[in-house]
C-alpha cells in the first residue's frame, strides 16, 4: 500500500519533462529581461532562446500576458522568502526589530536585482474578482501579507496612534471601510490608514531607488532609507 502511495505521488516522466522546460522559461526570461530589459521579453525571443518555435511555447503559456503572470510570481515569491527569512531569523526579537528587518530584507533584495523588482512594479495585476488564482495574484498576497500582520501585531499588542475618522475625508473613510473589509477586519479603518500610509511611503521610496528616479540628488540611497524607517516607526509608535 505505501509503495503504491509513492508511486501514485512520484511525477511522471512526462510531468517532469514540462516541469524542466516551465523553469527553462522562466531562467530565459530573467535572462532577456535583465540583459536586454523587458522589451527583449517576447514569447518569440523566448521560442529562440530556447531553440523552440513560438507556437511550441504556447502550450505552456496562453500569451505574452500569462508568461508575464508567472515569472513576475516567481519574483514575488523570491522576494517574499526573503523577507520572511529575514523576519523569522528574529522570531525571539521585539516585533520593531522583526519589522525592521523585514523591510531591510526588502530593500537589499530590491537593490540586488533591479530589473526583477522594476518588473514587479511594472507588471500590471489583473482584476482579482477576475483571476483570484492566478500565480500573479496568490504570489502578490503573500508578498503584501508579510508586512501587513506585523502591523497587526502591533496593533494587537501595542495600539499605535491613529487618526479620529471625522479627520478623514468621507471619499477616504469609505474607501478604508471597504479595505478592512478585505482584509477581514484585521485592521479598522483608522488603523489601516496608518499602516497603507507606511506602506505607499517604503514602497514608493523603494521604486524610486531602483528606478534611479532619485539619481540627481543621491548616490547612496541608504541613508534615506534608514530615515524613512525612522519616520514610519514613529507613526507606528515604536520610536525606542
Amino acid at each position: 500500500m505505501r509503495e503504491r502511495d509513492m508511486a501514485a505521488k512520484t511525477p511522471s516522466r512526462r510531468e517532469r519533462l514540462r516541469q524542466a522546460t516551465l523553469e527553462e522559461i522562466h531562467a530565459v526570461t530573467r535572462r532577456l529581461l535583465v540583459t536586454k530589459g523587458p522589451t527583449a521579453v517576447t514569447v518569440n525571443a523566448v521560442a529562440r532562446e530556447m531553440g523552440m518555435s513560438g507556437p511550441a511555447l504556447y502550450h505552456y503559456y496562453a500569451g505574452h500576458e500569462e508568461l508575464v503572470g508567472a515569472v513576475t510570481a516567481g519574483f514575488l515569491r523570491e522576494l517574499a522568502e526573503a523577507m520572511e527569512q529575514a523576519r523569522d531569523a528574529r522570531a525571539d526579537a521585539p516585533p520593531a526589530d522583526r519589522l525592521l528587518a523585514t523591510c531591510r530584507a526588502m530593500r537589499a533584495w530590491a537593490v540586488a536585482h533591479p530589473a526583477e523588482f522594476g518588473w514587479i512594479f511594472a507588471s500590471p495585476v489583473a482584476s482579482p474578482d477576475r483571476h483570484p488564482d492566478a500565480p500573479r495574484q496568490l504570489a502578490g498576497r503573500r508578498f503584501e501579507q508579510i508586512l501587513l500582520d506585523q502591523v497587526v501585531e502591533l496593533w494587537r499588542t501595542r495600539p499605535f496612534p491613529v487618526p479620529e475618522p471625522a479627520e478623514l475625508g468621507p471619499s477616504l473613510l469609505e474607501q478604508l471601510h471597504a479595505y478592512s473589509e478585505t482584509i477581514g477586519g484585521l485592521l479598522p479603518p483608522e488603523a489601516a490608514h496608518v499602516f497603507l500610509s507606511c506602506w505607499i511611503r517604503l514602497y514608493g521610496l523603494l521604486c524610486m531607488e531602483v528606478l534611479h528616479q532619485v539619481d540627481f540628488a543621491y548616490s547612496d540611497m541608504e541613508p534615506v532609507f534608514e530615515e524613512c524607517l525612522s519616520e514610519l516607526s514613529a507613526k507606528l509608535g515604536l520610536e525606542g
